[in-house]
């Protein structure tokens, strides 16, 4: 176990197991324990420890956080790391074959695998990798800043159409506004006109009758009966006059009531009631310039070492399957071909059943998979419990649920 202070100065741990706090110079990845001078001279001369690989203090702190923690000892069984595992592509220790890897057939020494792995390819592909994520988040990253100021452009943009719409409604709406004014005012003069002429007319005429009556009551007190005679059909003639003018008035239809009023425009109304909004905003989706560095789909890589060539293979025989002649329903089998799943059992493509087959891992059948339409020639396993199957009379490839 890593012993650290607060002022991330690593003590030796076998030290400080004994309560003594002597600062680490190494640190053992095969142990995992720092190591102050003195212990790292007897764990180097000891046979035990002699093949362990150490680092410096500096080069273990260079390492990255999760690095560190990474150990080399099984979190479950708390057993040093032997062997690994092909099919699930992680290693175990050898409690793990027992606990959980029962089934996996193709367990390799740990060590075989490590071997090449700082110059692999997946090494190599990874360094990529994060190369090219590196550069495509830049990417994105200024180009989401670009859009931001594209979008800003954007708006100040619609900001200035609005409001020039905006004005321009509001001088037209004035320009119509000014010209019923105007037109308003003018009716009103005229009319008003009109009124005053008439007005003046009928002070006059007022004035006559107001005069003539305070003449009419003079003459009837003072004048001789001829004067009064005489002057009745005077005054009889004016007031006559009089009652005709009013007459006319009448008649001709001054003096009606005329009124102002204003009849605002229905297409005007009409933008108060039927107009709901100013405009509308939409966000228009458009695909993306942006081009960023194409990146593997299963960057998971396993890190092994290279095959043998077929030359240096040399088969073994492991076990036979029997199938009885009377065994139903596959007593006529013509097979195609075979192949054995990561866990263990078989798959036959019997060609004349147009079927497939499968069978325990000591050879017993368990079950017809599926009926292909057409003659099966050739399996080969995709992943999980997915098979690949060409027909050859029809000319396609199925893909196969084995587990249903």
């Amino acid at each position: 176990m890593a012993v650290t202070t607060k002022s991330n100065t690593n003590f030796c741990t076998l030290c400080q197991d004994d309560g003594t706090p002597n600062e680490a110079v190494r640190w053992c990845t095969e142990c995992e324990v720092f190591l102050c001078r003195d212990c790292e001279k007897h764990h180097r001369k000891s046979r035990m420890f002699q093949n362990h690989k150490t680092m410096s203090i500096n080069e273990y702190i260079n390492l990255p956080a999760f690095v560190q923690k990474i150990s080399s000892q099984c979190r479950d069984h708390k057993k040093k790391f032997e062997l690994y595992c092909s099919f699930h592509a992680c290693p175990c220790c050898v409690q793990c074959i027992t606990d959980t890897h029962k089934k996996c057939q193709d367990m390799k020494p740990l060590s075989d695998i490590l071997k090449q792995v700082k110059v692999s390819a997946s090494v190599q592909l990874l360094e990529k990798d994060l190369k090219d994520l590196k550069e495509n988040f830049e990417k994105i990253i200024i180009y989401l800043k670009t859009r931001i100021n594209t979008n800003t452009i954007q708006n100040k943009k619609a900001v200035v159409e609005i409001r020039s719409m905006r004005k321009s409604i509001n001088d037209y709406l004035n320009t119509l506004e000014k010209e019923i004014l105007d037109d308003l005012e003018s009716k009103h003069q005229k009319l008003k006109s009109e009124i005053n002429i008439i007005l003046e007319q009928m002070e006059q005429q007022a004035n006559q009758i107001g005069h003539f009556q305070n003449q009419f009551s003079k003459m009837t007190k003072h004048a001789t009966e001829l004067q009064i005679y005489v002057g009745l059909r005077e005054i009889e003639n004016t007031t006559s006059k009089a009652a005709k003018y009013i007459d006319d008035l009448e008649k001709g239809g001054q003096l009606n009531e005329k009124k102002l009023e204003v009849s605002i425009s229905p297409v005007l109304r009409s933008v108060l009631e039927d107009v709901k909004s100013f405009g509308d905003v939409h966000m228009r989706t458009a695909s993306s310039t942006l081009r960023l560095n194409a990146g593997r789909k299963d960057q998971a890589q396993y890190l092994l070492p290279q095959v043998s060539g077929i030359d240096k293979i040399k088969p073994s025989f492991l076990r036979k399957i029997t199938i009885a002649q009377n065994m139903k329903p596959i007593n006529h089998i013509y097979m195609a071909t075979s192949m054995i799943l990561p866990n263990g059992r078989f798959l036959i493509l019997d060609n004349i059943g147009k079927r497939i087959l499968l069978f325990s891992n000591e050879g017993m059948f368990i079950r017809d998979v599926v009926t292909l339409t057409g003659d099966p020639e050739d399996v080969c396993f995709v992943k999980d419990h997915t098979v690949a199957v060409t027909l050859g009379s029809t000319q396609q490839t199925v893909v196969v649920d084995v587990k249903k």
